[in-house]
This record gives structure tokens, sequence and C-alpha cells, in this order.
């Protein structure tokens, strides 16, 4: 059984096809990389499959649950870290990770004590009782990762899980990460950064105008050189530099 089955998913928007027919398998147990370059469909492909944004065509299966036709079911296996989705942020930061506990059905004290551990393993306990809209960006991004983990899923999608956050709460998500895999989940990230998805994944998927053009364990798609160099290999590079004069002093 795969952790995520993505079949001929499809969606426009207006005359903009932002993903054309895709099909992806994501292993069980897998830590899963999602590169591509900027408009090439993985925001809108990790949206629909997660129940955000209905396709047009196709078909998404959560750990063989099929998400639109039993989407109660198969939402309860995901952890969804979404880009640019706005919070309840007139919560505190406590109060907000709390909340997702209990929509997720879990008792009120394992709530209590999973979003401790969580606030002090990404070092927003001494924030806890501060309204998230006053939050930096990083401690935002960090407290939507643990409303995305208090229920524990079995399929985490992480939507540049990264971005503004400093280097040591980097390192630390890093460990959380590895720690559903080593523990039988499967985490898809989605990461313009190469070197990361380099250092941190197993497999992954490269998608250029909506469609998947290599995927599969890392060694095979990088192909004996970067990562790097495989993504221009597979998306191009067009030259376009401009002998801009007018910046040199």
């Amino acid at each position: 059984m795969h952790a995520l089955q993505l079949r001929g998913l499809a969606k426009r928007f207006g005359d903009v096809r932002a993903v054309d027919g895709l099909d992806l398998d994501v292993p069980r147990g897998s830590f899963f990389g999602l590169v591509g370059p900027n408009g090439a469909g993985k925001t809108t492909t990790l949206s629909m499959a997660t129940g955000l944004v209905r396709p047009d065509a196709g078909t998404v299966s959560v750990l063989g649950t099929d998400l639109w036709s039993d989407p109660t079911a198969a939402k309860r296996l995901l952890g969804v870290l979404p880009d640019g989705v706005r919070l309840f942020d007139r919560l505190t930061g406590r109060e907000l990770v709390t909340y997702h506990g209990l929509l997720r059905g879990l008792d009120r004290v394992v709530v209590r004590d999973r979003t401790e551990q969580l606030l002090a393993a990404l070092g927003l306990d001494t924030s806890a009782d501060g309204l998230v809209v006053d939050y930096s960006a990083g401690m935002t991004k960090k407290i939507a990762l643990a409303c995305a983990l208090v229920h524990a899923p079995r399929l985490l999608l992480l939507d540049e899980p990264f971005e503004a956050v400093d280097p040591v709460s980097a390192g630390t998500i890093r460990a959380i990460l590895h720690q559903v895999v080593d523990g039988g989940g499967t985490v898809v990230l989605s990461s313009h950064v190469m070197e990361l998805v380099e250092r941190l994944c197993d497999h992954v998927a490269v998608v250029h105008a909506g469609r998947v053009v290599a995927a599969g364990p890392l060694d095979e798609v990088r192909a004996g050189g970067t990562l790097e160099e495989r993504f221009v290999d597979l998306v191009g590079a067009p030259d376009r530099m401009q002998d801009l004069t007018w910046l040199r002093s």
C-alpha cells in the first residue's frame, strides 16, 4: 500500500492549467521530497492531495482510502502544513494547538500533554501564552507544524516547512520529522532548497508544468550527479540574464 497515490490529477484556474494529469506514488514509510520551479504546480498538487482544493479530474488515495469519496476517514490519517493558509491567530499558541487536538477528537488530557511537549520541543513554550498574530514568521511556521503533529498522523504533507525558520529550530524540526518516519509514518515535503531535500529525503519527485517528470529513490532521480544538476537538466534553465549596466556604480 502506498501512503499517497495520485492519479490523473488536473486543475485549471481560468486559462491556466496548474496541474495537468499528474500521477504520483509515495511509498509508505518514506521521506519524500517534492521539488519544482516556481509555478510548477507543487502547492496546487499538495492542496488537492489534502482536500483543500477539489481537483477538476483525478483521484487521491491516502493509505488506501479515497480522499474524495471518504474524506473524513482519509483526513484522520493526515497532518497538513499548508503554505499561505490563515491560522486562528487571535488564539494563543497553546490555545491553537489545543483546539486542533480537540478537533481531532483526542482526549483532553492527551491533548494537554502533547501540546506542552510540542511547544517545548519547538522552542515555543516561553511564548505559548502570546497571541499567534504577534508571532514572527518562523514562530508561526512552528506553531502550524505543532497543529499538524498533535494527533500523530500517519502521513504528513508539508509545504515549505523550513521557510523563515532559524537554523537551531530547523535542526529540531528535522529530528521530529525523522522520528515520524522512523516510527513507520510518511513525510512529504515541498521545498525549493535542493540541498535540504538531498539531506533529508530518500525519495523525490520533480514536478514541471503540472506533471511529474521524474520520480523514485533519490539516487535514481539524481543519476550520479547532484539533485540540483538533475533538476536543471529536467526543467531547463532559460537564459534570462540581461546586461544591467545601470546597476554598476
